[in-house]
């Protein structure tokens, strides 16, 4: 359960970030609000997943998907640059991440 809720909480990140682009800092009152509803949706899901999961661990896995969502969020729907480089060190933090869970198996 704990790998299903910090799989959340790091989507959750991406919400937040997206709607923290949206805001336009803090100046637009749906997003803001958007932003931080799923900011404490993320951090609770993140605080209960670390209840047994290692804290480096849970804290990589959650910041990766939330580095990696909001970059492809950011080439799909924000007209963000896609380069050779950038798209190379999406598949490395991917990599990574994929290394950090097979850390894990107990």
């Amino acid at each position: 359960m704990a790998w299903y809720s910090l799989f959340l909480a790091g989507l959750l990140e991406v919400v937040w970030a997206y709607y923290m682009k949206q805001s336009q800092g803090f100046t637009r009152v749906a997003p803001t609000v958007l932003t931080i509803l799923s900011m404490f949706a993320s951090f609770g899901l993140l605080s209960f997943s670390m209840k047994t999961l290692p804290l480096g661990t849970a804290y990589t896995v959650w910041t990766g998907i939330g580095a990696i969502g909001a970059f492809a969020v950011g080439v799909a729907f924000l007209g963000e640059q896609l380069s050779p480089l950038r798209g190379a060190a999406f598949f490395l933090i991917l990599s990574g991440l994929f290394l950090m869970k097979l850390s894990d198996v107990r």
